[in-house]
């Protein structure tokens, strides 16, 4: 009696971790037992392992079969263990050699008749079978994606009988073909936007340095319509940055055609999204839009009819890049390094700065209205652009401005001065760069010293002004920080008056 054995994985966050499948068949009465820890959905892989061997004419042999998922206490989810099974009680069966099978690692679902579909994680799966030696099975369609970690031999299955075949020797399963880049979703051009100079250029700085966007004006000014744009200036992924943004949307089964990822995410969630959908968690701990958006942008329209849970689950991957789902069972963490564009209105009806539609409750609506974001979060947005629609004579007589790719050119030439300043392995922008390491002049730092007294601005706010101020002198490519530079940030500052002490 002998036990057979095949590689699999189970995903924790985007690290793929090994799970060995173990069979052993022995004397006893029929039947099929899983042990391991399984989800309902890894449970019910006994059938679907069942029917694909009766669809080739095999079946079962009346005898106890043994299935441990090793290790026994680490949780086991979702169907991508259909194929790792059927393969090892194959190999426990003496129909496919044990020794060949130990070279690989699998993951698929079976259907009925022994066809393999598509499953989430073959990206990550792939990179984690490269670096222990191993090749990689997975299903026809996802051979591409696996192909893009460039390591171990990938065999792209159609069929459980294919793989049987090829691991007698009686037929030969092709390598994959060369995966395809993503070209990512039709980018808008600026040159749409008539006039609004001032929030053309608050834009343009959000792209050069990665900061975070506030828009506020009243409804049709614009604000959806200048975010709608900002993917169109960002440059393109690094390799590094595009295999792990990959390596996330393929976790979340949303990589289409195994196609690399070269493009910053666009992620726009409706308003009515859970905590749970934002930051990610769940039944299976899936990554959440923050982490979907990584090296993106995730916009927020209408902000604050966000549940405030929602919103105050922003700060902390706000600031350390990353979110982590607590579970009983582990912890698991996302990347999450986005640029988190939000849009309001004013008010709730949204005209309270109009002077034509006056609000029929303000002061008092708006401050309502704008108390749902709360002050931490606030703090944590580096540009705050008051939008002021355009009149109708505005509209049908401004010519066209800057095409984005116009504007494109001098983000990318910026970008450029952060990479060279920083290294390859350093911030990928200047919203992440710590303070010391922008340059900056005495007579800027005094100036900002001082303004950030007058305006009572917080450590984090002193922070997010400078490096507003390093991408601005990126833009004019300048090697320090001048008072100009700190100036112009300081406008896009959101400043709320604190109230006065109470007297003793």
């Amino acid at each position: 009696m002998s036990i057979a054995r095949a590689n699999a994985f189970a995903f924790a966050g985007i690290e793929a971790q090994r799970v060995e499948v173990q069979v052993q068949i022995s004397a006893g009465l029929p039947n099929f037992i899983m042990v391991g820890l399984p989800d309902k959905a890894v449970g019910e892989a006994r059938e679907r392992v069942r029917a694909a061997l009766t669809s080739m004419g095999l079946s079962l042999p009346p005898k106890r079969v043994l299935v441990n998922l090793a290790p026994a206490d680490m949780l086991k989810e979702g169907s991508h263990f259909d194929l790792p099974v059927a393969l090892a009680v194959l190999a426990a069966m003496d129909i496919i050699p044990a020794e060949e099978l130990a070279q690989f690692a699998s993951l698929g679902e079976l259907s009925l008749d022994g066809t393999l579909n598509n499953v989430a994680g073959v990206l990550p799966a792939a990179i984690a079978a490269g670096a222990r030696g191993l090749g990689l099975i997975c299903p026809r369609a996802q051979g591409p994606e696996a192909g893009w970690a460039g390591t171990g031999t990938v065999l792209p299955a159609p069929d459980l009988l294919s793989l049987i075949n090829h691991f007698r020797g009686t037929q030969l399963i092709a390598p994959p073909a060369q995966g395809e880049l993503g070209a990512g979703a039709p980018a808008l051009d600026l040159a749409d936007v008539r006039g609004m100079e001032a929030a053309k250029r608050t834009l343009e700085v959000a792209a050069a340095g990665g900061h975070n966007l506030l828009m506020i004006g009243p409804p049709g000014g614009g604000k959806s319509m200048l975010a709608a744009r900002l993917p169109g200036l960002l440059p393109d992924l690094t390799a590094r940055e595009a295999l792990e943004v990959s390596m996330i949307h393929s976790i979340a089964g949303l990589l289409s055609e195994g196609r690399l990822i070269t493009r910053p995410p666009f992620r726009e969630p409706h308003h009515s999204a859970s905590p749970a959908a934002i930051a990610g968690g769940g039944a299976r701990a899936k990554p959440g839009e923050i982490s979907l958006a990584h090296r993106g942008v995730l916009f927020l329209d209408e902000m604050p009819e966000f549940p405030r849970a929602t919103l105050e689950a922003l700060r902390q991957p706000l600031e350390t890049g990353q979110t982590t789902v607590a579970r009983a069972s582990a912890h698991i963490t996302y990347p999450a390094r986005f640029q988190l564009v939000g849009a309001m209105n004013p008010c709730r009806c949204g005209y309270l700065t109009d002077t034509t539609r006056a609000c029929a409750r303000a002061p008092r609506c708006g401050e309502d209205y704008q108390m749902k974001l709360s002050g931490p979060l606030i703090d944590r947005m580096d540009l705050v652009l008051d939008i002021v629609p355009l009149s109708p004579k505005e509209l049908a007589w401004s010519a066209p401005g800057e095409t984005s790719a116009q504007v494109a050119t001098r983000v990318a030439t910026a970008r450029a001065m952060a990479r060279a300043r920083f290294g390859e392995d350093g911030p990928a922008s200047n919203a992440e760069a710590p303070a010391d390491a922008l340059p900056i002049t005495h007579e800027a730092k005094s100036f900002l010293e001082a303004a950030a007294t007058r305006l009572q601005l917080s450590a984090r706010g002193f922070t997010r002004t400078l490096r507003v101020g390093r991408t601005v002198a990126d833009l004019d490519a300048e090697p320090s920080v001048q008072k100009h530079h700190i100036a112009e940030a300081l406008g896009y500052r959101h400043r709320q008056p604190r109230a006065p002490a109470m007297a003793r």
